[in-house]
C-alpha cells in the first residue's frame, strides 16, 4: 500500500537491554497515550516505552523478574507471551487510568497480566501489579480448544478480548466482558466475571490462508478496527510464514469491512489510532519472527466509510 509509511525501527537507548541487544524485535501490541507509545513484545519481560513524536531510542520498563533463555526453543517455552495491551479508563486507585498487558493464554505460563498506573502526563508510575488471568480465562478455555488472546481494548462499557483463529482451526472471535465487572475483579472486589457474549467473526483469507486477529482498537461511534495477518500455522504455539496483513472494520451489527491490505512485507501485530472525525491516523508495529531484526513502527491514514 502506497500510503503506508515506515516511521522508524524500535531501537533502544544504550544499556537498556539486559543482554546487550539494541532493539525490540517481536512487537505484539501497541497503545498510544498522550506523548507515549507503549509496546509489548511477546518474547520479552519488559514494556517498551517510546516517545510518540520523535525518533529517540526507547526505554525498557521491567514487568517480570529474571531473564529469559537466549536459545530460541527454550525462550519460546519460558516466555510470558504478552500479546495484548489495553488502555484502561480512570478507576479507584488509578485516577489517570492504567495499562493492562495480557498474556495469550495459550499455555499455563502465559496466563499472567500486568496492571500499570499512569500519571497525568500519560507516563507509567509505580511498580506493575501482577494479576493471575487463569480465573478470567477459565471459561475461554472451555470455549476455545486453542486459546490465543491477541488484542484487548475498551469499547464503551465493555472490555473486548480478541481470540485469534489459526489455519484449519477454530475461527476468530471477539469476547465481550462487562467492563464494570472486570474492573471490580482487577481491584480485588469481586470474582472474575464470565463473558457477556462470544462473537464469532469470519475474517476471510489471503492466498488460501486464514486471517487471524493480531490487535484491535475502538472507534468513537461504537465500531472498531482490527489488524489481522495470514500466518500459515495450525496452532497458537508454532510460527508460520506470513503471507500478508490487513486492516478491517467491524460494524455495530458485526458486519466486517476490509479497509486496507498491507502487503506481505509487514507482519503487523499492534495497532493504535487517533480519530479526527472520519479521518484515522494509525500507528502500527510489526513482528519479523526473527530476534535479529528490529520491529518497525509504521503510519497510515484512512478515511472511515460512513
Amino acid at each position: 500500500m502506497n500510503d503506508l509509511r515506515h516511521l522508524r525501527d524500535l531501537h533502544l537507548a544504550p544499556g537498556q537491554y539486559p543482554a546487550g541487544r539494541s532493539h525490540l524485535s517481536a512487537a505484539s501490541a501497541l497503545v498510544r497515550c498522550a506523548g507515549y507509545l507503549y509496546v509489548v513484545a511477546d518474547d520479552e519481560l519488559h514494556l517498551g516505552v517510546f516517545r510518540a513524536d520523535d525518533g529517540a531510542p526507547g526505554q525498557l520498563l521491567r514487568l517480570f523478574p529474571g531473564e529469559l533463555p537466549a536459545a530460541p526453543a527454550e525462550r519460546k517455552a519460558a516466555k510470558p507471551d504478552l500479546e495484548a495491551l489495553a488502555l484502561l479508563p480512570a478507576m479507584p486507585g488509578y485516577a489517570q487510568g492504567a495499562l493492562l498487558a495480557l498474556g495469550s493464554g495459550s499455555r499455563p505460563n502465559r496466563q499472567q497480566a500486568l496492571l500499570l498506573a499512569l500519571d497525568e502526563r500519560g507516563a507509567v508510575r509505580g511498580a506493575p501489579r501482577l494479576i493471575d488471568l487463569a480465573p478470567l480465562y477459565a471459561a475461554l478455555h472451555l470455549q476455545f480448544a486453542d486459546l490465543n488472546i491477541e488484542g484487548a481494548f475498551i469499547l464503551g462499557q465493555q472490555l473486548l478480548l480478541l481470540q485469534r483463529g489459526n489455519q484449519g482451526q477454530a475461527g476468530n472471535a471477539a469476547v465481550h466482558f462487562a467492563w464494570p465487572a472486570v474492573q471490580a475483579w482487577l481491584l480485588g472486589q469481586a470474582a472474575a466475571p464470565l463473558p457477556q457474549a462470544v462473537q464469532i467473526l469470519a475474517l476471510g483469507e489471503l492466498d488460501g490462508v486464514a486471517l487471524g486477529f493480531t490487535d484491535g482498537a475502538a472507534l468513537a461511534d461504537g465500531r472498531w478496527l482490527f489488524s489481522a495477518v495470514a500466518e500459515n500455522t495450525t496452532d497458537s504455539y508454532r510460527d508460520g510464514a506470513c503471507l500478508g496483513a490487513v486492516l478491517g472494520l467491524v460494524e455495530a451489527d458485526g458486519r466486517i469491512r476490509r479497509l486496507a491490505s498491507l502487503g506481505p512485507q509487514w507482519k503487523v501485530e499492534g495497532l493504535a489510532l487517533q480519530q479526527r472525525g472520519r479521518r484515522l491516523l494509525l500507528n502500527l508495529v510489526t513482528d519479523a519472527d526473527d530476534p535479529r531484526i528490529a520491529a518497525s513502527l509504521l503510519a497510515l491514514e484512512l478515511e472511515l466509510p460512513g
